[in-house]
């Protein structure tokens, strides 16, 4: 028998059935209204509590309008998402679906960028907990951490402590389990919702009409950078569905959960978005730290409001950056299993039933990201990552489609095959929008990829071993 050529190396395909005939080890204990809440807890927080200090200056008042269009292509994408993950129901979410549909070197591009997409997002969110830790201290006791060890080099500090503590909590709770995780996160959410809802009853209080003149003072480009930026507060999404292996019946409880995460998100983030805008004019929101406490104490007249929001930030943080290394880890776990990155990551402790090891290793990178870059650069590098993976899989839909019609769906992409297509056209409108220094980073982390999966990945793929 002759060598398979490289184009069929390249796009071999990891066949469905093989999925489901896998034994992870992972245990199935959670249900649709915790999977929901990771949903929830992955999103919420993302972004909303600091995102509008880098957002409005680009957009003005219209960033109203952003927020409108990031939900709309995160809405297309959820359906997409739904299907797929109704479809294939295990670890691994974007880079799984891709290696069913698209091949491997689709799939271990798309895994990569799910690991930029998690580590930044939880580097990121870890920063801005950083941000509304000091401010609930100044506010509660008046005392702040020193600048050298509340801020990354370039942005006036030497460490972000804060951020790194965060991390290290988050990596311990993963490590007990995902079912005590899912229920830390539960509670976690209650909080969260209520504090936003809260800033959004007593910013409305604050509502002046004249703040949203003039209304798109940046133009169409700004409301497109703006909601190129916003995305990165979407990547919740993704994260339901990294949890394939461990949901009761995942074909029913994955769509219900993606969906219902997303409307509850929409709704929270359009009612902060339009009573922050109009409580504050949009010039002040730039460099704003703890943006949105700082509005509710001009708003009143008085610290609690504030004190009140900082510390839900601090909690519904937590919860973000919880979930985000959750994701992160359950990516990993799948490409080692898959042998497209070293068995270190796959290996699960007897125990607590979880990915001990791998646990350790994303805590150690993220919490280096956290501790030592500065946020701008976070953020940006999230969307991109994101957005990338929510275009394969939209695509990976319309080809899942078309080569298994059969294929038991718990869940159809409705209006196909015209959302599937929105979705790939909004995402590429919005990376479109993201800026030269983006895109010359997410080159650099595309080319490392490149070389780990000629040198390694390439050869010990287990598809090349079963002679696939």
């Amino acid at each position: 028998m002759s060598a398979p050529s490289a184009r069929s190396q390249l796009l071999r395909r990891k066949p469905v059935a093989e999925f489901a005939r896998e034994d992870s080890g992972l245990a199935r204990r959670i249900g649709p209204l915790q999977l929901m809440g990771f949903g929830i807890g992955a999103t919420i927080g993302t972004g909303i509590f600091f995102v509008l200090s880098t957002a409005v200056p680009e957009a003005g008042p219209a960033v109203i309008v952003s927020f409108v269009i990031a939900a709309v292509t995160a809405g297309f994408t959820a359906l997409c998402y739904a299907e797929l993950a109704s479809s294939i129901p295990v670890a691994g979410s974007s880079y799984s679906y891709a290696y069913a549909t698209l091949g491997e070197v689709v799939a271990y591009a798309v895994g990569w960028c799910l690991v930029l997409e998690y580590a930044v997002s939880s580097a990121a969110v870890s920063v801005g907990w950083s941000e509304y830790l000091n401010q609930l201290l100044d506010d509660t006791l008046g005392v702040r951490i020193p600048d050298a060890l509340s801020g990354a080099p370039g942005a006036g500090g030497v460490v972000n402590l804060p951020a790194i503590v965060l991390v290290t909590l988050c990596a311990l709770l993963l490590i007990r389990g995902a079912s005590e995780s899912a229920r830390a996160n539960a509670v976690m959410v209650v909080v969260k919702v209520a504090v936003l809802l809260l800033f959004v009853v007593i910013a409305f209080t604050g509502f002046r009409s004249g703040n949203l003149t003039p209304f798109a003072s940046m133009g169409v480009a700004g409301i497109s950078v703006a909601a190129s930026t916003i995305f990165f507060s979407f990547i919740g999404l993704d994260a339901v569905s990294t949890a394939g292996e461990e949901v009761r019946d995942p074909r029913r409880t994955l769509p219900l959960a993606i969906v219902g995460a997303l409307v509850v998100v929409t709704v929270v983030y359009l009612l902060v978005a339009v009573s922050a805008v109009g409580a504050q004019p949009a010039a002040e929101f730039e460099g704003q730290e703890a943006g949105l406490a700082v509005i509710l104490e001009r708003v009143t007249g008085s610290t609690w409001p504030g004190v009140v929001l900082a510390a839900g930030a601090v909690v519904s943080i937590f919860s973000v950056t919880l979930v985000t290394m959750y994701g992160q880890t359950r990516i990993l776990f799948a490409m080692s299993r898959d042998g497209m990155i070293p068995s270190l990551f796959s290996r699960v402790d007897a125990r607590t039933l979880t990915p001990v090891r791998g646990t350790v290793a994303v805590a150690l990178f993220v919490g280096a990201l956290a501790g030592f870059v500065p946020l701008d650069f976070l953020i940006d590098l999230t969307s991109m990552g994101t957005l990338v993976a929510f275009t394969v899989v939209s695509i990976g839909v319309m080809v899942l489609r078309r080569t298994q019609p059969d294929l038991q769906r718990g869940f159809r992409v409705p209006g196909y095959p015209v959302v599937p297509v929105l979705s790939v056209a909004f995402c590429l409108y919005l990376i479109a929008g993201l800026s030269g220094t983006t895109y010359l980073l997410f080159a650099g982390w595309l080319a490392v990829a490149a070389v780990v999966y000629v040198t390694y990945a390439r050869t010990h793929s287990k598809l090349r071993t079963t002679g696939r």
